[in-house]
């Protein structure tokens, strides 16, 4: 566990954010893994077939990222206050009620599958594919949920080596499954889902599992509660507007996914690919980002703020480093890094495809730099609702442009990749105007 209201704030957030970025690199590595064993050892339309799923499966990644962002922030502050006894009981509220959010999603998800695959087109040589790998998928949505939340409160304590040794743990056998199972035992696509299911269970347990152990080890006073009711509140208020903010940008690739289908199951399968990588790229972005929402909520808690803003400027200089070696890396290689998704009788219109998403979105990566940057500060200070109302202007201009520069000005698959950075440049916008108002300072207390 580790205290971020002292000493260097780029030793802390560099420190803080190495472990963070390997967990995201291996954790990407085994969604990338599963799109290549798809691509490659199954056929186009299986590896169209994931990608088609894919905006459905954000949709529930979105609520329980979204809901373990609420949890991490309230128990990080009460960290940073020294505030133990109510850090454990906020800690056993936290994932008592996040499973019983999981269960009731993973049930009304199993309802709503083929409905959702229906109203985003899915073509029906894909369909029976999509929705075995989707269904598969949600049964797990319990571990998923557990995982996600036992994460965030690690990372709140200031503690991100815990989760990459649980991350790299699962990553491996994720990948070592997806192999077994489909090209040693030939299951398809069904290999796919199970070996995501069966690592993440895994994970997730153990997770769980040591995060209660060692935060009982904390030193306090009076009575731990197991649930309070008191303290729900205050992190369904974080938590519901991560959670909005997380849905806009799975709701906005939900409705340009319908898009997509309509181009046909080649343009399903290079959008599938290319989202992949870009979503990498991202993801590295905002490992900086993700670190200086504990770093910003823990200052903000002790009182410090002249070090949350120091830590911000440094985030969004690393940040932008990582976004200019993405281009350059985009530059270079590619190609070959796009057609190892493809088998070889569709690897040319795969990489065509694939690499016009990624050269036209790769150099407004610094904007994605900036806004996640302040995104964290706002919600480490829990001025939930501008970081709301960021994202959100961000998805309606982005999934509104997509749809004018398709349908109307009928630029076709051209449009969906314009429409992406389009939407970047407001959504940073509003981020940095709603910094500079100042309302995270005072907003959480």
């Amino acid at each position: 566990m580790n205290d971020m209201t002292t000493g260097s704030p780029l030793k802390i957030l560099v420190t803080f954010s190495l472990p963070m970025l390997v967990s995201m690199i291996f954790q990407q590595l085994y969604a990338v893994v599963d799109t290549i064993v798809a691509g490659r050892f199954i056929s186009a339309n299986a590896l169209a077939a994931v990608g088609a799923s894919y905006p459905i499966t954000t949709l529930f990644i979105a609520f329980a990222t979204g809901a373990s962002v609420g949890c991490s922030v309230v128990v990080s502050q009460m960290f940073g206050r020294k505030e133990y006894g109510e850090v454990k009981t906020a800690s056993c509220t936290a994932i008592l009620s996040i499973l019983v959010l999981a269960v009731v999603l993973t049930v009304l998800g199993l309802l709503v599958a083929d409905p959702l695959l229906r109203v985003i087109g899915t073509p029906e040589k894909i369909f029976a594919a999509a929705s075995l790998y989707l269904k598969v998928y949600l049964f797990g949505l319990v571990f998923l949920f557990l995982y996600n939340t036992a994460t965030a409160l690690f990372n709140g304590l200031g503690d991100s080596f815990t989760p990459l040794c649980f991350l790299v743990f699962s990553s491996v056998l994720n990948i070592a499954l997806d192999l077994f199972l489909v090209i040693v035992w030939h299951w398809g696509i069904l290999g796919v889902a199970w070996a995501t299911f069966m690592a993440q269970g895994v994970a997730s347990l153990l997770a769980v599992a040591t995060f209660v152990r060692r935060v009982l080890r904390l030193e306090s006073t009076g009575k731990v509660r197991r649930f309070d009711r008191r303290m729900l509140p205050q992190m369904v208020r974080i938590a519901v507007p991560s959670v909005c903010q997380q849905s806009f940008v799975s709701v906005g690739v939900f409705l340009v996914q319908g898009l997509i289908n309509s181009f046909g199951e080649i343009t399903i399968a290079s959008f599938a690919a290319a989202l992949k990588v870009h979503t990498f790229a991202c993801m590295t972005m905002n490992t900086l980002p993700t670190a200086l929402t504990s770093f910003a909520s823990q200052n903000i808690g002790a009182g410090k703020l002249d070090r949350v803003r120091q830590g911000l400027k440094i985030s969004i200089l690393i940040a932008m480093a990582v976004a200019v070696c993405a281009n350059i890396l985009f530059l270079v290689c590619g190609d070959p890094i796009i057609g190892l998704f493809a088998d070889d009788l569709d690897r040319a219109a795969i990489i065509r495809e694939g690499m016009q998403f990624l050269h036209t979105c790769a150099p407004f990566y610094f904007l994605i730099a900036v806004k996640n940057c302040c995104d964290s500060v706002l919600r480490g200070g829990g001025a939930m609702g501008q970081f709301m109302a960021t994202t959100f202007a961000d998805l309606l201009l982005r999934v509104l442009i997509a749809y004018v520069l398709v349908l109307a000005c009928r630029m076709g698959y051209a449009g969906v990749c314009w429409s992406y950075p389009i939407g970047w440049v407001l959504g940073t916008a509003l981020s940095v105007v709603f910094f500079r108002s100042g309302r995270w300072k005072t907003a959480g207390l």
